[in-house]
């Protein structure tokens, strides 16, 4: 019964019960994460990016460190400015941000529609207007941010297709939108499921995140952590 209560209060709060003043209570930070401040993270040759916004930033980043092809995932901001790229301010919901993460890939193992596939199929519910589950507000928004116009226009025909195909039983809200520039989270939220994987939030909303990612995609599931 303990358990169970825990868990209902993890559903109730949500993804932003956890201050910036409260990492002691978090997993160990591992000393290169500790010292991640930069809001510019150079591409390797070859690799390519992109930025998804997708509800709490913690399972979206699981998603993708899971998928074959990918070779680095960085949960952030995008969508607003520098000076309020912050946790705190940003989940009071009037920063313009998005939780979002960066992901890394390397096109010739996995492509840019393989991407929106997973995002759109196991990463979030992309109906939920300016809400995932139980976190509400507009920083926990539907979006991509394309980097070219490949990436608009791909993610543009996606949707589409999506909403022709009656995927969802409602309309898809998923907002696309320029990166201007991704801000970089605070150390404490990344790899966060690796390293709270028993946390009831994690437990209830983003584990089975990554079953239905082994389920729907084993060709593209790589075990990498969870």
């Amino acid at each position: 019964m303990k358990f169970i209560t825990v868990l209902s209060i993890a559903v109730a709060v949500g993804c932003g019960m956890v201050s910036s003043s409260k990492t002691a209570d978090l997993g160990e930070i591992p000393p290169a994460l500790a010292a991640q401040t930069e809001t510019e993270i150079e591409t390797p040759r070859g690799m390519q990016t992109a930025v998804f916004a997708g509800g709490c930033f913690w399972g979206v980043e699981a998603v993708f460190e899971n998928v074959k092809g990918v070779t680095d995932v960085k949960s952030g901001y995008a969508g607003g400015t520098a000076k309020s790229a912050n946790y705190d301010d940003v989940s009071e919901g009037t920063t313009q941000h998005a939780e979002a993460v960066k992901v890394t890939f390397d096109p010739a193992k996995v492509t840019y529609a393989q991407l929106l596939n997973v995002f759109f199929t196991v990463a979030h519910n992309p109906t939920e207007l300016n809400r995932q589950g139980p976190d509400t507000g507009p920083q926990y928004r539907s979006a991509i941010f394309f980097t070219d116009e490949d990436q608009q226009k791909q993610a543009a025909a996606f949707i589409a297709e999506l909403d022709k195909s009656k995927a969802w039983p409602k309309p898809i809200v998923t907002q696309v939108a320029a990166l201007a520039k991704f801000y970089v989270a605070e150390a404490y939220h990344q790899d966060y499921l690796v390293r709270n994987p028993t946390q009831p939030y994690i437990v209830m909303h983003d584990l089975p995140k990554l079953e239905e990612l082994k389920k729907k995609f084993p060709d593209l599931y790589g075990g990498k952590k969870s």
